[in-house]
């Protein structure tokens, strides 16, 4: 894979790149900069090489504006605003700054669509393409995969290192720890296959455990389950750890039960206290750890057991990688990011990257 290191010379190039600035918008203004604090250093880069620069990403939701990003990176550097760019292309003009930001990609049909006509109309906007966004880079989206058919292409640095670091994920010390969490058991599922006889344990948690109470004939209550049930046996054994009790929901009440006494009634919504226990002496007896995934459900505002496995791996000794959005967040809560070995960007790209090895946009980047 091509990296920024394989640039000749950049002073007076426009450069195209890829960000990810798909962040939390709060009352008009951006509510998590951490991916955006993290593409500070190629555009740090890019300057002190004297190159000229288009930042381009989308943000959730094609009607969503990318102004409140315009107007945080305004205070830290020199930069202009874009919003109509296709079909016609825009006079560019970096006598006042060497930094354009364009409106959200999602707002024309041709990102999504990997448009050859879009992807072409916004590869003639520069001279080199730099990708510093993996988190969207297991989408065949036309800023990911059409604009390197064009131009010569490039992995930023962020870019590089999660690829560097997730891929430690394959070769890892042991006793390895490989914690899952969080929902969409069929996206997850291929991740449980393919380090099973990798990992020394693996354990699951949030909504995932459901369908293996499921599978070892648990009653799931009112459970969030997967639509399709899958045949899990050849996964029940020592190496699979599941949680011992969880927190329900019943009544409006929350309660801390051993799994065997959940009832039809009952939903989980949570791991409980000897579940956070059993995964602290797996923790501390661990030399890698790879973590995706909520344990509870957070969004409904079931963070405890999250948090207080945050904290058990921020303090333990092990090489640990974490990553996803819900996980990313309690560890930001925490402010225990450097306690880490890494904290990756990505959610569903790093799924991706885990189980395939690799995601579209690298394949973009090597063609």
């Amino acid at each position: 894979m091509k990296t920024i290191k394989d640039i000749n010379e950049l002073e007076g190039k426009i450069v195209f790149v890829r960000s990810d600035f798909n962040v939390p918008i709060v009352d008009g203004a951006v509510g998590d900069d951490f991916r955006l604090i993290k593409s500070f250093e190629l555009i740090d880069f890019l300057l002190n090489a004297r190159a000229k620069i288009i930042l381009a990403s989308h943000i959730e939701g094609g009607d969503k504006t990318l102004r409140p990003i315009f107007k945080y990176l305004k205070d830290r550097y020199k930069i202009s605003f874009v919003e109509n760019y296709f079909p016609e292309t825009p006079e560019f003009d970096f006598s006042e700054s060497k930094i354009i930001l364009l409106e959200n990609l999602r707002q024309y049909d041709g990102e999504v669509k990997n448009d050859e006509d879009f992807s072409k109309h916004l590869a003639s906007f520069a001279d080199l393409y730099i990708n510093e966004a993996f988190p969207v880079s297991h989408r065949e989206h036309a800023s990911i995969v059409g604009i390197p058919k064009y131009i010569s292409s490039f992995a930023g640095p962020v870019f590089e290192r999660e690829t560097s670091e997730l891929a430690r994920a394959f070769n890892p010390e042991h006793p390895f720890l490989f914690v899952l969490g969080g929902a969409k058991f069929d996206t997850k599922l291929p991740l449980v296959r393919k380090f099973f006889n990798l990992a020394d344990y693996i354990f699951i948690g949030g909504a995932l455990a459901n369908d293996f109470f499921r599978a070892k004939g648990l009653n799931t209550g009112h459970s969030l389950l997967s639509e399709i049930e899958t045949d899990l046996t050849d996964f029940l054994g020592d190496k699979l750890i599941l949680p011992i009790d969880v927190i329900v929901e019943n009544g409006g009440k929350s309660i801390v039960k051993k799994v065997e006494d959940v009832l039809p009634e009952d939903t989980i919504s949570d791991v409980g206290p000897e579940s956070i226990a059993l995964l602290r002496d797996r923790v501390s007896s661990s030399k890698f750890i790879l973590w995706n995934g909520p344990l509870g459900n957070y969004e409904r505002g079931f963070k405890e057991s999250t948090m207080s496995l945050a904290k058990i791996i921020a303090d333990s000794s092990a090489m640990s990688i974490v990553g996803g959005g819900d996980t990313v967040a309690s560890i930001a809560e925490l402010h225990v990011e450097d306690k880490f070995s890494f904290v990756s960007t990505a959610g569903g790209a790093m799924l991706d990257f885990l189980a395939n090895e690799t995601v579209p946009g690298i394949n973009a980047l090597n063609g």
